[in-house]
């Protein structure tokens, strides 16, 4: 075996750039709307596929068959909802944990189920399910995360936007931070919306109880829920010290750009800097569907974090796409091509940096296109090499308007091409650190690239992918 030095790489007149910051990342399956039970049966695969974190839907009080409907709290004390019960949700940790996954739960504190078309009240859970609760007791104390549900959990004074200051608004301007985080999400006139809760102290304190109990039952990340709704006073004073130790969290906070932009500069900066929590990378999303997008240039995906267009990637939750852009009529345009999609996969799981989040439904959205994608061929073979290069540099060696190339350390090498036309892209091995007479195995396609001179001539198809790692 021929052993290389380190040293920095440079490829036909193409600057090197390497990337500063380190990766501990681990990819998030989002079990998005899966039962409780679905992702117990399959804790085993998805261990064996890579996965070390299964990101699970909104887990609490919530009726209604329809995915959004998991989005509408109607009490945190108990898990009771059509994807299983508390003991179902404890059962699926247990079983994932067995097999060395986490478990993430998706948190919903900025409102409360909107239930105006049934009731004037603000009473939650209301007496439909109090009735509910109190007809089969013996069930629902067995189900019990914390507290008494014999009485109510919160009231109108829990709320912004009571009668008495005027009565609840819905948000005009999603640009102002005030209208944006004390008025309420609604849909078309005349939907009254969500009702948005008081961070008061009773709400706050039964949000900790509710996080605390999921720690105890072994979750290990919560994914905050329209972060952008709530203010950073909320969730600092809801994910304290104690709440945050040993877990992960992360917020959701939709914004068309990084640095310069107004999304990010009102709120996706100040939550950051303010809770010290990660979020989802949307600035670098955008820079994905900028480069992949007609016209675009793959040098948009460089080193997109040194121009304020990626977060850093110690805060980075990655992603090609959430459950949020197919399933919302407003957000469908950033909608990928399907084989763009597949290249931005191969770039978020190829790079160096973020925790990358894959998201697998069960066609919610009827494109049919994210059923089973945890378990795709492609997947598979980029999960394979996102973990095998895990903790190694990234070092671009090549770019242009149609092909990012770009090697991890000595372990792994990237072509992606967005073009019809094939390239092939010369690597100076002894400059860039490639070992010889050991095998690059593409991980998408199986092809090998063994090297045994200076000067190896990589090649990437058109509309193509590569991940050749090192055996």
């Amino acid at each position: 075996m021929k052993m290389k030095k380190h040293a920095a790489g440079v490829l036909i007149g193409a600057a090197l750039s390497t990337l500063s910051y380190q990766s501990y990342a681990d990819v998030i399956l989002h079990a998005f709307n899966w039962t409780y039970d679905d992702v117990a049966a399959k804790a085993q695969e998805i261990a064996d596929l890579g996965y070390t974190k299964v990101l699970v839907s909104p887990a609490y009080k919530s009726t209604g068959d329809q995915w959004w409907a998991r989005y509408q709290p109607q009490d945190y004390r108990v898990i009771d909802n059509p994807l299983g019960d508390t003991a179902d949700f404890q059962s699926m940790v247990n079983a994932l944990t067995a097999k060395g996954v986490e478990t993430y739960a998706d948190i919903v504190f900025n409102h409360m189920a909107n239930e105006a078309w049934k009731r004037s009240d603000l009473n939650y859970p209301g007496s439909e399910v109090l009735q509910q609760y109190s007809s089969n007791q013996g069930y629902y104390n067995g189900i019990t995360l914390f507290g008494d549900v014999s009485s109510g959990l919160f009231g109108g004074g829990d709320f912004h936007g009571t009668y008495d200051q005027g009565g609840p608004k819905c948000i005009s301007n999603y640009s102002d931070v005030g209208d944006v985080q004390y008025n309420r999400l609604c849909g078309a006139a005349p939907d009254p919306g969500l009702p948005d809760l008081d961070p008061n102290n009773w709400v706050v304190a039964q949000q900790k109880a509710y996080l605390q109990a999921l720690k105890d039952m072994g979750v290990t990340g919560f994914r905050v829920d329209a972060a952008k709704h709530m203010t950073n006073y909320h969730i600092n004073a809801v994910f304290d010290s104690n709440i945050k130790n040993g877990v992960h969290v992360f917020g959701e906070i939709i914004t068309t750009g990084g640095a310069g932009s107004s999304e990010y500069d009102n709120f996706l900066a100040p939550y950051l800097s303010a809770t010290g929590h990660s979020a989802y990378d949307f600035p670098l999303f955008a820079q994905i569907r900028s480069a992949f997008s007609f016209g675009g240039s793959m040098n948009a995906l460089v080193d997109p974090g040194a121009y304020g267009q990626a977060l850093s990637g110690d805060k980075a939750i990655t992603f090609s796409i959430t459950h949020d852009i197919p399933l919302n009529d407003g957000f469908r345009y950033q909608l990928l091509d399907p084989t763009d999609e597949h290249l931005a996969n191969a770039y978020v799981l190829g790079r160096d940096g973020g925790v990358p989040l894959l998201y697998s439904d069960n066609n919610e959205s009827g494109d049919n296109r994210w059923v089973d994608l945890y378990k795709r061929d492609d997947i598979k073979g980029m999960v394979k090499f996102h973990n095998g290069v895990q903790g190694s540099g990234m070092q671009v060696v090549s770019h242009n308007d149609c092909v990012i190339f770009f090697k991890r350390d000595h372990q792994g090498v990237v072509g992606i091409n967005k073009c019809a036309d094939g390239q092939d892209i010369w690597v100076d091995t002894s400059t860039d650190n490639l070992w010889w007479y050991r095998n690059y195995r593409d991980t998408l396609s199986n092809d090998v690239q063994y090297i045994t001179t200076q000067w190896h001539k990589f090649y990437v198809p058109g509309r193509s992918a590569r991940m050749w790692l090192m055996e």
